[in-house]
């Protein structure tokens, strides 16, 4: 049953607390994506994920991605799988992955466009807090672009 179209009741999900992996990233947008594509992507997912239990939120503002999925830890693994070959966005940075016992933090699909402010304090936090070399420099790249200004820019930040 689905409180929404495409998304299950809370009850479908389970109040209590079960098995969940979640996957917290932040990406750069390719050249060319824009509010139109991220509205075809979350359909999409809105559809796709409810069918496979994955529920979470997904920010999209000034070509930067953030998104927080939890869910099955094998259907969370497909999806991470499935972004890292998605040519849609570069700089795929891991900002958290675990798996708990929990209910569930985000029950529905929620999208929000924001501001780069807000999207500059997530990453700044993740800078601080990563050790990973590659997720510096991917995580520089993409506070660039968020500095730099509007998607139409992101031709001048390719990834490598």
């Amino acid at each position: 049953m689905f409180d929404e179209p495409g998304f299950p009741l809370d009850a479908d999900l389970g109040d209590a607390a079960t098995a969940l992996e979640t996957f917290v990233y932040c990406s750069r947008a390719s050249e060319g994506v824009g509010d139109d594509e991220v509205d075809r992507i979350i359909e999409f997912s809105q559809r796709r994920n409810a069918a496979r239990r994955v529920t979470g939120m997904l920010a999209f503002g000034n070509g930067v991605f953030f998104q927080w999925v939890e869910g099955p830890p094998k259907e969370i693994q497909d999806l991470i799988t499935s972004l890292h070959g998605d040519s849609r966005h570069h700089d795929v940075v891991e900002l958290e992955r675990s798996a708990d016992m929990r209910e569930r933090l985000y029950p529905g699909w929620e999208m929000e466009r924001v501001e780069a402010d807000e999207i500059r304090a997530v990453l700044l936090d993740a800078l601080e807090s990563t050790e990973d070399k590659n997720n510096v420099a991917a995580l520089k790249r993409i506070l660039e672009h968020v500095d730099a200004g509007p998607l139409a820019s992101l031709s001048r930040f390719k990834s490598g």
